[in-house]
């Protein structure tokens, strides 16, 4: 008896010809079926009550499972050496410039594996990364098949001298949540975020005798084909602050020192 109530309940949710009850007309709806009249509560928490007056149906609502990378993040980077620290002596072309170095990750795809329900799952999805080194003085880079080095140009001055790089990432991340309501829940996400280099180039603008020029080199400069980043995403319903750290040398071994990038910003989820 049940299941049809719920048969007849879900055909008449579909018509039209239903009245609202004036009291609460934005969470409850009230229409007469026969002799009986049926009021339906609609999205409780993670549930969808139908009340019949002498039974209530409960039914799990297909909510979907929010999850926390899709979205655009906004970073800057710094490099570190072996040591974690930001020097390089005997390569000062590494002692980066971190607020003119920004990160742009627009976060394209997501999926969450509930373990859980939606307090603790497995987030993983598809990205794209956009980096932007900005080199101090006005270094030139040089890619050798045994080594990659930088000469100081001694003619222009630079206003903008960068090494840029795109990956496509795929992060696996741990995600614990507060709230099964994603609008009033804090998020705590961990893991790693894997990617493949796309492209890269080197970009330098500058002026000489008045006029402005723009010199693009493509090329890979020695950069890892791949890299691996441990990451922490933490933040507020779709607001948030992540960091990532490079598990793997930004460069080929044995082409220059050894960098690996550190990177923080904010994000804001979709």
């Amino acid at each position: 008896m049940k299941k049809g109530y719920i048969l007849v309940t879900m055909m008449l949710i579909g018509l039209t010809s239903f009245t609202q009850e004036e009291d609460n007309p934005a969470d409850t709806t009230r229409f007469n079926f026969g002799e009986k009249e049926i009021l339906i509560i609609d999205h409780i928490e993670d549930s969808l009550i139908i009340e019949d007056g002498d039974t209530v149906l409960y039914e799990p609502s297909k909510r979907r499972s929010e999850a926390h990378w899709a979205g655009l993040d906004f970073g800057v980077t710094m490099l570190l050496n072996a040591s974690g620290a930001n020097n390089f002596p005997n390569n000062p072309q590494w002692n980066n410039d971190p607020a003119r170095s920004q990160v742009w990750n627009l976060n394209i795809l997501e999926h969450k594996f509930n373990i859980a329900k939606e307090y603790f799952g497995i987030t993983t999805g598809l990205g794209f990364s956009f980096t932007s080194v900005a080199l101090k003085n006005n270094y030139v880079l040089t890619d050798t098949a045994d080594s990659l080095f930088a000469s100081i140009d001694t003619v222009n001055n630079y206003s903008k001298n960068k090494l840029k790089a795109a990956y496509l990432t795929i992060p696996l991340l741990l995600e614990f949540n507060t709230n099964m309501n994603p609008d009033k829940s804090f998020y705590l996400a961990a893991g790693v975020i894997g990617g493949v280099r796309l492209s890269s180039k080197t970009k330098r603008k500058g002026e000489i005798d008045g006029e402005k020029f723009t010199v693009k080199n493509k090329g890979t400069y020695s950069l890892n084909s791949f890299k691996l980043d441990a990451t922490v995403r933490l933040g507020y319903n779709d607001f948030g602050v992540f960091a990532s750290y490079s598990m793997l040398p930004l460069f080929n071994v044995g082409k220059t020192a050894e960098v690996y990038p550190l990177t923080f910003g904010l994000s804001l989820n979709f």
